[in-house]
């Protein structure tokens, strides 16, 4: 179940700022606006503690052995 929750919170994050990039335009790659760092942020939930590949993988084998 955690291995659930951070996949979708890391691919959650992701999906929103990149949204938010494309809101501001141009403005959203200066450091003058904070959706710049958020973007950054978001990118290592999906790569820090195990990348959403790995997260899949232990998803599913979770799933094939019926423990969720």
């Amino acid at each position: 179940e955690a291995s659930m929750a951070k996949l979708f919170s890391s691919e959650a994050a992701m999906w929103i700022t990149t949204k938010a990039i494309q809101i501001h335009g141009g403005y959203g790659y200066t450091q003058e606006y904070p959706v710049e760092r958020y973007f950054r942020d978001s990118k290592l939930m999906e790569i820090g503690e195990g990348t959403s590949e790995v997260q899949r993988m232990i998803i599913s084998r979770e799933i094939l052995r019926g423990g969720v």
